[in-house]
């Protein structure tokens, strides 16, 4: 078995940390095994490299190694991306096609961002998980595969379980080994290492001296957060880098390049603000559209019990009277006599088998809630100019749900 050092150098994993060190160890130990391993971790700390490890110190090194992200999926196609699917099982099939757990079939399958799986394929995956069997989408066959899955993910599993959005069982099978890796800000001593070697990697890359660190802006850089965490810092170095014409950094010019440290951007800020706004207009919205579909119902129910009564003169009368009640203004006996003539096709459909007074109702109420809907999702869209992460954190829904719907409507 290869040491620490070794894997470390083959995988290009800079840092001394003893977090991270356990972190790989227990990824060395793992390895040979076909247990299921869940990499958690925030974002921008080095995920990816686990797997990796995982997969090229197994027995399974020889066989395909697939790494997905399942947050960058469209929820309409993942299941087709994982499991394939059959000729003509929807529009725009136009031929079979294979899906990743076929053709990793003895090899690893890397599902990154999994806590960002829609529910039903969640259901897949544990069958996957439990026996091995899946089946493609429009197909009736089940099928075997034989893989090892690594999941990673930077979200709390316990909160996600809790609010419904992620499976308890397909936790506790992905999880039964899990690796966390620590953030930047508790691996002080790698910080200025990771600058250094990514400050000799951009000198090669553009032809250039390597920029370096006074003692003061090393400090500096040491003491800084670090919310986007490694990734953060290779574009930070990499910026500098391209920039800065003097090779040596002072703390000075290295401030310019550290957003506000426990701060984060205005938009965000900004955002959280207009997010309350907007979920307190919403509110008063559908509160409106229930009190109309309840006055709505009252009416229809009222005018067709009048009717049965056969006194059209009465129908006419209290129709008009909850009409107004209704919108608090005066209309005219024209008006009226429409409302009752509707009335009066309504309920000779009504006596025909194929009508369904409840199912009339709940289609017009639904266009009028649809309408509403298409309204909310456009003025987002206006507000957050076009950015549709931002629209959906607004809208209080999930980017692939924003995604479905602005395709489904047609904006």
């Amino acid at each position: 078995m290869e040491s620490l050092q070794a894997i470390k150098q083959r995988f290009e994993i800079i840092g001394n940390d003893h977090h991270l060190n356990r972190a790989i160890e227990k990824a060395i130990r793992v390895a040979p095994t076909d247990i299921s391993v869940l990499v958690t971790g925030e974002s921008g700390v080095g995920k990816e490299s686990v797997p990796k490890i995982i997969h090229h110190l197994s027995h399974r090194k020889h066989a395909k190694y697939i790494a997905v992200n399942c947050g960058a999926i469209p929820e309409g196609t993942i299941d087709s991306e994982l499991f394939g699917h059959e000729k003509g099982s929807f529009t725009g099939a136009i031929a079979s096609r294979n899906g990743y757990f076929e053709v990793a079939d003895g090899g690893t399958i890397f599902l990154d961002e999994v806590g960002e799986l829609p529910l039903t394929t969640q259901v897949r995956l544990l069958r996957v998980l439990e026996n091995g069997e899946f089946i493609k989408v429009g197909s009736s066959q089940t099928q075997k595969t034989n893989v090892r899955i690594v999941a990673a993910t930077n979200l709390n599993m316990q909160e996600a379980i809790n609010k419904g959005k992620f499976r308890e069982d397909l936790y506790y099978r992905l999880s039964t080994i899990e690796i966390n890796l620590p953030p930047l800000r508790e691996r002080v001593g790698d910080i200025h290492l990771l600058f250094r070697k990514f400050a000799s990697d951009f000198a090669q890359k553009y032809k250039m001296p390597p920029v370096k660190l006074s003692d003061n802006a090393v400090r500096i850089l040491e003491n800084y957060g670090f919310p986007g965490n490694i990734r953060q810092l290779r574009n930070i170095a990499e910026e500098i880098s391209v920039v800065e014409e003097n090779r040596m950094i002072s703390s000075d010019r290295l401030m310019q390049y550290l957003p506000a440290k426990g701060t984060n951007l205005p938009s965000i800020i900004e955002n959280k603000k207009s997010t309350s706004e907007f979920s307190s207009e919403r509110e008063i919205m559908y509160k409106i559209l229930f009190d109309m579909r309840n006055d709505i119902n009252d009416l229809k129910k009222l005018t067709l019990d009048l009717m049965q009564s056969g006194s059209v003169e009465k129908v006419k009368e209290e129709s008009k009277k909850l009409i107004q009640k209704i919108y608090k203004e005066d209309i005219s006996d024209a008006e009226t006599e429409n409302q009752v003539e509707v009335v009066r096709i309504n309920d000779n459909y009504k006596e025909s088998d194929d009508y369904d007074y409840e199912e009339t109702i709940d289609a017009d109420e639904s266009l009028s809630i649809q309408d509403k809907e298409i309204e909310l999702i456009k003025k987002s869209l206006d507000r957050n100019k076009g950015k549709r992460k931002l629209a959906a954190k607004e809208l209080g829904i999930s980017e692939r749900t924003l995604y479905r719907k602005i395709k489904h409507y047609d904006l």
